[in-house]
C-alpha cells in the first residue's frame, strides 16, 4: 500500500479498492434494473390508461343493436352471497356469482341473448375468460416468462389458471365436443389445445403470450360455430366425467403440496416454496370456480337427473372460498395453535373440500 502511494498510483489488488469497486458495480446494476423497471411500468401504465379511456368511451356510446357490454373480472370479484338450496338438504348455494359466465359479462360484446344461450357457449366463455384476463387485461400481462421477475405470487397464480385451462380444453377437445372415439376432432379446438401447451416460460419464438392469444382466438372460432349450430357440444355423463376426473386429480396435487411438511428429497418445505404452493392453488381455485359454474349451467339437466346439483354447488362454494383467501402481507406458516394464520393450511381445507365434492360427482355419475 505504501509503495502504491509513493508511486502516485492505485494498487488494484488492495482489498479496500476491490470493495469500493464492487460496491460501485452493484450500485450501477441496481440503478439499471430500477430504470428498466420504471420504463416498463410507465409504458404499461400509459397503455392501460389509453385502453381504459377507450373502453369508457365505448360504454358511454349509445347502442343501437342491443349489444351487451363486457364487464371486467376485477370489477365483479366480490364474494357471492349464498342462499338456501331448493332441494331442502340445508346446503348453501352460491347466488349469481362474479365468476359465473353469463350473458351480462362473459359473452363477447355484440352477442344477442339468443346466441349466448346456444349449448356450449357458457362453457367456452368460461375457458376464455380467466386466461384472457391474465394475458391481455391484467397489468403487466403474462409474467412467468418475464426477464425481470419481481412478482412471483402472481406468476404462480397464473400458472394455476393456465393448468386448469389446459385440462378443461383437452376435455372439451377430446370428449365433450365429440360423439365418440370415432368422431373427428374439431380443428379449432385442436389448435387451441396445442397452443395452451406451450411452455409458460417461453419468451421468444414463440412467446407464451402469442401462442395463448392464438389459442383464445381458436376457442372464439369454435364458440361462433356453436352459435351458428355448426359444431356439437355433448352434455352426456361420459362427456362430463373425464373433465371432473382431471380436475379432481389437479385438486389432489394442490392438496398434497399444501399439507406436506417435507419435499420429495427429504428437505423441509421452505417459506418461499410454501408461498408458491399457496398461490398456485389459488390460481387453480380461481379458474376452477368459473369452469364449475359453466358446467353447472351446461349440464344442469344431467346433474338434476342424477341428483348431483347440490354436490356441484358445494364444490363451487369450496373452490370460491379458496380463491378468495388473500393474505394481508405475506403467506405465513404459523403453528396450528398459534396467533398468526397458517395460510397454506387454510387453503388446503377448502381445496380438500372441493376435491371431495368433485370426486363424489364422478362416482355418482359413473354408476
Amino acid at each position: 500500500m505504501e509503495n502504491s502511494i509513493n508511486n502516485g498510483g492505485i494498487d488494484t489488488r488492495d482489498p479496500e479498492f476491490k470493495k469500493f469497486a464492487w460496491l460501485r458495480i452493484i450500485a450501477a446494476l441496481v440503478l439499471a434494473v430500477a430504470v428498466l423497471w420504471a420504463i416498463t411500468w410507465l409504458t404499461e401504465t400509459l397503455k392501460f390508461s389509453k385502453q381504459s379511456g377507450s373502453t369508457e368511451s365505448q360504454m358511454a356510446a349509445p347502442s343501437h343493436e342491443g349489444h351487451t357490454s363486457t364487464a371486467s373480472p376485477e370489477s365483479i370479484e366480490e364474494p357471492a352471497k349464498t342462499e338456501k338450496s331448493a332441494a331442502g338438504h340445508g346446503a348453501t348455494e352460491p347466488a349469481v356469482d362474479s365468476h359465473k359466465p353469463d350473458a351480462t359479462h362473459a359473452a363477447p360484446s355484440g352477442d344477442t341473448a339468443e346466441a349466448h344461450a346456444a349449448k356450449g357457449v357458457h362453457f367456452t366463455d368460461a375457458l376464455i375468460q380467466p386466461i384472457n384476463h391474465e394475458v391481455n387485461e391484467r397489468f403487466w400481462g403474462w409474467r412467468p416468462n418475464d426477464i425481470l421477475n419481481f412478482t412471483d405470487n402472481v406468476n404462480e397464480m397464473q400458472l394455476g389458471i393456465l393448468e386448469v385451462t389446459r385440462r378443461a380444453t383437452v376435455a372439451l377437445t377430446e370428449k365433450i365436443s365429440r360423439a365418440g372415439s370415432a368422431s373427428s376432432i374439431n380443428p379449432h379446438l385442436e389448435n387451441a389445445m396445442n397452443g395452451f401447451m406451450i411452455n409458460a416460460n417461453s419468451y421468444w419464438m414463440p412467446s407464451a403470450e402469442a401462442k395463448y392469444n392464438e389459442a383464445i382466438d381458436e376457442l372464439k372460432k369454435y364458440r361462433q360455430q356453436l352459435v351458428n349450430d355448426q359444431a356439437p357440444f355433448y352434455t352426456r355423463s361420459d362427456s362430463l366425467i373425464p373433465l371432473l376426473q382431471t380436475l379432481e386429480e389437479l385438486l389432489g396435487s394442490c392438496d398434497e403440496n399444501l399439507v406436506k411438511q417435507k419435499e420429495d428429497n427429504g428437505e423441509p418445505v421452505s417459506t418461499f416454496q410454501a408461498d408458491n404452493y399457496f398461490y398456485y392453488a389459488k390460481g387453480v381455485a380461481k379458474a376452477m370456480t368459473i369452469i364449475l359454474h359453466a358446467v353447472d349451467e351446461e349440464f344442469s339437466g344431467l346433474l338434476e337427473t342424477r341428483g348431483t346439483k347440490d354436490i356441484m354447488h358445494h364444490a363451487i362454494e369450496s373452490a370460491h372460498h379458496a380463491a378468495e383467501i388473500k393474505p394481508w402481507l405475506m403467506v405465513t406458516e404459523a403453528g396450528y395453535n398459534g396467533i398468526l394464520a397458517n395460510h397454506r393450511a387454510n387453503m388446503a381445507a377448502h381445496i380438500s373440500h372441493a376435491r371431495y365434492y368433485v370426486g363424489v360427482m364422478v362416482k355418482t355419475l359413473s354408476t
